[in-house]
């Protein structure tokens, strides 16, 4: 029978890190790299442990080590403690690392408008990365950013997406702009008539190939090409919202860009079509427990703004 004479709190707890890895892995290269130090640092701290315990707790092998019958009642006196150390030490310092490290954050710089100030108000510190969808999915998969937020899910393994609202296209219009006509023919259906009411307004884009209008004609009217030349091309929607709203014309844009500027009545909704179709917004990013609570933050602020 084993003489028990174990005395955690005068030993070194990184050796008994060192022989869970090393009990569990079976292997000191394994529980090296599990560990972030050198097969050197394993195999020495697992002598001074045998050392202070007085028994040998691993049989080398050509393909590994064996534990002994002594190793295994170690671990059976250990593992709980030791887990729940281990536990409490990742609370902390998963708490001291969201709360004090700086986030990066990919998104388009067309819905910076939606969610920035909300996300700048609830973290200390963000690096933003503008891109397009792609370009940010490739930005978190390869773990060059923490989080993106972007309007297309992606096929992978190594990236976490998580469905967080919808975005949907309106028309805008300002205010100086009499709507009396256009909503006449809206609540008629008069799919004719609006259109050529559209035709005939000063036209503002974000890009001139006016994407966000091409879009709404094809599942509004079901034309692939609209008869509109867009006065005035701004390459930032919030940017071209912005100028938009100290101005006189109408845009495609999306509805969380504009809302409060529509309860404050800088603009005016024209038409929320239900042939429009939302489109869905995700949150990536890498499979990294640190981040998970601080992923649930962001998806709590941009559920706040959508809803």
């Amino acid at each position: 029978m084993f003489v028990i004479n174990i005395f955690i709190a005068m030993v070194n707890l990184e050796w008994y890190r060192t022989f869970k890895s090393v009990y569990k892995n079976g292997n000191f290269s394994l529980a090296a790299k599990e560990l972030f130090i050198s097969q050197p640092a394993v195999s020495q701290q697992i002598a001074m442990l045998e050392a202070h315990v007085g028994y040998t707790l691993f049989n080398r092998k050509s393909k590994g080590v064996v534990p002994t019958e002594y190793a295994k009642l170690l671990n059976n006196l250990i593992i709980d403690a030791l887990d729940r150390l281990e536990n409490v030490e990742n609370g902390f310092r998963a708490k001291a690392f969201n709360t004090n490290r700086l986030l990066s954050i990919g998104i388009s710089k067309h819905l910076m408008g939606c969610f920035g100030s909300s996300l700048v108000s609830k973290f200390d510190f963000i690096d933003f990365t503008f891109g397009t969808n792609e370009e940010l999915f490739d930005l978190v998969n390869s773990k060059k950013i923490d989080f993106a937020i972007v309007t297309k899910q992606y096929d992978t393994f190594d990236t976490l997406q998580q469905r967080i609202g919808e975005i949907k296209q309106v028309v805008v219009a300002t205010p100086d702009i009499d709507l009396q006509i256009i909503k006449e023919n809206i609540s008629t259906n008069d799919l004719v008539a609006i259109e050529q009411w559209m035709n005939d307004q000063r036209w503002y884009s974000h890009d001139s190939g006016i994407p966000h209008i091409k879009l709404f004609w094809l599942h509004v009217f079901n034309k692939k090409r609209p008869a509109i030349i867009a006065n005035y091309i701004i390459p930032s929607e919030n940017e071209m919202i912005a100028i938009l709203a100290q101005n006189t014309g109408i845009s495609v844009v999306w509805n969380c860009n504009v809302a409060s500027k529509i309860r404050n009545k800088v603009l005016q909704l024209v038409w929320d079509s239900p042939k429009m179709p939302a489109t869905p917004v995700f949150l990536l990013s890498g499979k990294n427990d640190n981040l998970s609570a601080i992923a649930e933050e962001i998806v709590a602020v941009v559920k706040e703004v959508l809803y």
